[in-house]
């Protein structure tokens, strides 16, 4: 039995790896969904237990926090952020500078993928009525969006992952990674600023067209403030005993409700795929876990809160977000932490599986986001125009988030 497991998983893993094979209609939720069925059929688990095995926390907040945005996103609170923040920018400096942190606070608190996806076409706008190259800011939106996003549990779907199984506070979890997050986005204006320098010798002025945003001011009215009170609830669970994925449902629930958007088109919406996917992919990993390898790992390489340790587990999540992603080996890892991590071996997973994402345009989902819908606009961004910038910042943020975690560790 250990040996299908082990087998159903090498095969789950390869479609994840290469998500398109010969002779095989094959991507990651469909690799994953099929691993999950074959741990069923094989009977390395019950029926009872593939369920019992999916982290329902996770889904539900994952299905909270995509009902808020995607009423946040129709109502075109979006838009209003990034018209308001980007028509700012006198040059292209400070269009850089405002690029980088807009997206880089968003992402902590609206879920980076939904940021850049949204982001994107707004950046390719500013860029072609200012006659500048839209590349550069591209790839500081892609850079700044993962390492933003890692200073909260919201902030993506390893951090949701992360937050749930820990059981460290939103507060707490912010407070920790806040400074590895704004640190790491000015690493990133520096580091595209020198590798694109031709560029900002002489900085062109920016413009920007108002008459392509679209703001539903009337829906805000109702919207912003659940949001607001979202955000707030998530400090404050401790004190009302509610925990983050509640939290988030009711805020959905509340948008659904007090909203103008026709709630059908708000739940046709949700990433129904990406549900799929994590909830799979749970049951792969506990048919795995099974075998008793993940425990054979823990006492060959028991993951301890000192240096060493944050070291090896920046340097792993930096390999394997490569190979598999950041949110796959975030599933595969939480076993291994369950038993062996305290708080801040967690945090250090959290900022290390979310800043070993920028080192290549595989490393994260938003990455991928962001180039796909660049092509749209006959904007390509290649493989190695993507790694000179991406492993520059990457290296650095690594390093930088090795101490500071290190450091929060001896001192407090």
């Amino acid at each position: 039995m250990n040996t299908t497991a082990i087998i159903i998983f090498i095969i789950t893993y390869t479609g994840i790896i290469f998500t398109r094979l010969p002779g095989v209609n094959i991507d990651r939720p469909s690799a994953s969904f099929f691993g999950a069925v074959a741990m069923i059929v094989a009977g390395v688990l019950t029926f009872d237990e593939a369920i019992a095995s999916i982290d329902f926390n996770t889904i539900t907040l994952l299905i909270g926090m995509m009902i808020i945005i995607i009423t946040l996103e129709l109502d075109g609170l979006f838009d209003l952020i990034a018209f308001n923040t980007i028509k700012l920018a006198g040059d292209e400096n400070r269009l850089l500078l405002i690029v980088i942190f807009t997206t880089g606070i968003s992402s902590a608190f609206l879920v980076n993928d939904a940021v850049v996806l949204l982001y994107t076409p707004v950046i390719i706008s500013i860029c072609r009525n200012s006659g500048i190259p839209p590349v550069p800011y591209l790839i500081a939106e892609i850079l700044s969006s993962n390492a933003g996003s890692a200073m909260t549990i919201t902030g993506n779907p390893q951090n949701m992952l992360i937050g749930i199984n820990s059981g460290i506070s939103y507060g707490r979890f912010l407070i920790h990674l806040f400074p590895v997050s704004i640190i790491s986005m000015l690493i990133i204006y520096y580091s595209v600023k020198f590798i694109y320098r031709g560029n900002f010798r002489e900085p062109k002025k920016v413009t920007c067209d108002s008459t392509k945003y679209n703001f539903n001011f009337y829906s805000m009215k109702f919207s912003i403030p659940v949001f607001i009170a979202v955000i707030i609830m998530f400090f404050a669970g401790r004190i009302t005993g509610l925990s983050i994925p509640v939290i988030a449902l009711t805020g959905g629930a509340f948008m659904l409700l007090l909203g103008k958007i026709k709630p059908s088109i708000i739940i046709s919406k949700i990433d129904w795929v990406l549900i799929l996917f994590f909830s799979t992919l749970f049951i792969v990993v506990k048919g795995f876990e099974n075998t008793g390898i993940i425990q054979n790992l823990i006492n060959i390489w028991p993951v301890r809160p000192d240096l060493q340790g944050f070291s090896v587990l920046h340097i792993t999540s930096l390999v394997l977000s490569q190979v598999i992603s950041n949110v796959p080996y975030t599933i595969f890892m939480i076993p291994v932490l369950n038993q062996t991590g305290n708080d801040y071996i967690w945090l250090a997973l959290a900022s290390a599986s979310t800043l070993a994402g920028n080192a290549t345009i595989f490393g994260a989902m938003a990455n991928l986001i962001v180039i796909e819908s660049a092509k749209k606009f006959n904007v390509h961004i290649t493989f190695f125009e993507f790694l000179k910038p991406g492993l520059l910042v990457t290296v650095s943020t690594l390093m930088i988030s090795t101490v500071i975690i290190y450091l929060q560790r001896v001192f407090f």
